[in-house]
């Protein structure tokens, strides 16, 4: 017989959709629910295991263990649904997290800085100074123009030649400080010139082909 969870497990874990066995650390959970509150929006299923098998949960606990993730650990505070499925003979907890019109959201760090992330593929990824001014930006109007510089020009050709490139190699082709080159490569991006590649490997910048001809 047909069950939804059965359907939403068959899909495997992905951008959307995180399982998880049980949560033991609210502050660890923080981290899947920040970063698809950031990102587009995506469900936990816990009391699922990596491999697609339903373990089951005491789902009061868990439930207990997510609100503190979501309303302690998130900041700001993260909203989500919830919803409880019997199957099999146990119980497993979905929760719902929509993307976030508020974000940037961080996870609380007690022995450092807060840090934000988002979902890449089935990866929780922490963002850098970047994302963060992008994010800044989007709030902001949209300037009518965007005049490019000596810098911009560094930027290309550099990527005609290297195909990508990173932040710290940005801020040493162009000799601009951390901050004003984080607001410059968040300004191309947003009118995307320049497009992010974000994976566990690191963060590395392309050239868009659709905005710049030779």
């Amino acid at each position: 017989m047909s069950h939804k969870i059965y359907e939403l497990i068959a899909q495997g874990e992905h951008i959307h959709q995180d399982f998880k066995y049980e949560i033991e650390d609210a502050h660890k959970i923080a981290k899947s629910i920040v970063a698809f509150a950031n990102t587009e929006g995506g469900r936990l299923l816990i009391g699922v295991k990596d491999n697609g098998r339903i373990k089951g949960v005491h789902s009061d606990e868990e439930l207990h263990m997510a609100e503190a993730a979501a309303e302690v650990y998130s900041v700001p505070e993260v909203h989500f649904d919830i919803r409880r499925w019997s199957i099999e003979g146990k119980e497993v907890l979905e929760i719902y997290i929509p993307k976030s019109k508020n974000r940037p959201h961080f996870v609380k760090n007690q022995k450092g800085p807060n840090k934000a992330y988002v979902r890449v593929d089935d990866m929780n990824i922490a963002v850098n100074k970047v994302m963060l001014a992008f994010w800044e930006l989007e709030k902001k109007p949209k300037d009518k123009e965007f005049l490019f510089s000596e810098n911009e020009t560094k930027l290309f050709d550099y990527l005609k030649d290297k195909g990508q490139i990173s932040f710290s190699k940005y801020c040493r082709i162009t000799n601009l400080h951390f901050e004003e080159a984080a607001n410059r490569l968040a300004k191309l991006l947003l009118w995307e010139v320049v497009d992010l590649d974000l994976s566990e490997k690191g963060c590395f910048y392309t050239i868009n082909p659709k905005k710049i001809q030779d």
